[in-house]
């Protein structure tokens, strides 16, 4: 699974595509089609309209046409991509590590091995957060709560077998309990999960810190950990990590896009190509510097074979913490 997967991650676009090198400045499209399967304002929505920031800014897309449709950690949405959109060039759709989980978990008849994999675009450290008022005023109070009693502390995050599920099993394992001990609640939508642990619903709540940076900046979250090697550069530099406070778990979520099937080897090549062109842009690296997002672009063959060894990585942790 990507629970090493962190800003040292960011690699050169020649180990995908090692004869397109220059070609990426030239690379244009009139018009791009970007699917969302998620809501607005979640993680997978903040990328798709980050590429589109770039990609206008740049030159290098003349029009955008978006369409978000949430539901089941992307499973909802996944298999209306493959349906409609088969064969379509110049269409993506934004996925990531927790479809991975949710297509596993779920049993789902389309996965991500459905759709060509274009490129792997950032890397996210997962926060763990709580209101303002909260009593748990460090993740050591947290974890003392949880270590006594899991089921008495629920706690919010994207839907069951996702990367936020994953991640509290490895934090209650870590801590010696059994993940299946968790009180976990799973929301469709990032915005569900942010007004949930706002109103009191959960606990505490897990997601990318960029989900969660608003509130955090404005006071109205604390958060109490990081789940990231090292600490975040930059904003959100203070929140330590969960293996400084004691707590040996790693754990990155990432994003990328797919293509629609049925594409050919040279259409897929096209589409890595753009967004070799967006990556390279000044304004795709200010993106990544002003969401703490971390560099882990891959394309091409190379990010088929990464999203391979991690669906198999995915598998093998849920099953040891019992959720698949």
């Amino acid at each position: 699974m990507s629970l090493a997967l962190g800003r040292r991650a960011t690699l050169g676009a020649a180990l995908a595509f090692p004869a397109l090198g220059a070609a990426w400045a030239q690379q244009r499209f009139d018009s791009l089609f970007v699917f969302v399967p998620a809501a607005p304002g979640g993680g997978w929505d903040l990328t798709g309209r980050a590429i589109e920031q770039a990609a206008r800014t740049a030159g290098l897309v003349g029009s955008f046409q978006f369409e978000n449709v949430g539901g089941g950690g992307g499973m909802v949405g996944l298999p209306r991509f493959v349906n409609q959109r088969r064969g379509q060039a110049n269409a993506l759709i934004v996925g990531g590590s927790i479809m991975l989980g949710t297509g596993i978990t779920g049993k789902s008849s389309v996965t991500v091995r459905d759709v060509p994999a274009i490129a792997r675009l950032t890397s996210e450290a997962g926060v763990i957060v709580v209101p303002a008022a909260s009593p748990y005023r460090d993740f050591a109070g947290l974890a003392a709560a949880l270590k006594a009693n899991p089921g008495a502390v629920p706690i919010g995050g994207s839907v069951a077998g996702g990367i936020d599920h994953v991640m509290l099993g490895l934090i209650l394992k870590a801590l010696g309990r059994s993940p299946r001990d968790a009180s976990y609640v799973g929301f469709q939508a990032g915005g569900q999960n942010i007004a949930a642990v706002l109103g009191g619903q959960v606990q505490a709540s897990i997601s990318g810190y960029s989900e969660f940076s608003e509130q955090i900046k404005a006071g109205r979250l604390r958060a109490l950990a990081i789940s990231g090697e090292t600490r975040l550069e930059g904003e959100g530099s203070d929140i330590p990590t969960l293996r400084e406070q004691g707590v040996d778990v790693t754990l990155a979520n990432w994003r990328g896009v797919f293509g629609a099937p049925g594409t050919t080897a040279a259409q897929q090549q096209a589409l890595a190509s753009l967004m070799g062109a967006i990556h390279a842009t000044p304004q795709w690296k200010e993106i990544l510097r002003t969401r703490a997002w971390a560099d882990a672009f891959l394309a091409g063959e190379a990010f088929a074979r990464f999203v391979e060894k991690d669906i198999a990585d995915t598998e093998a942790v849920l099953k040891d913490l019992g959720l698949a």
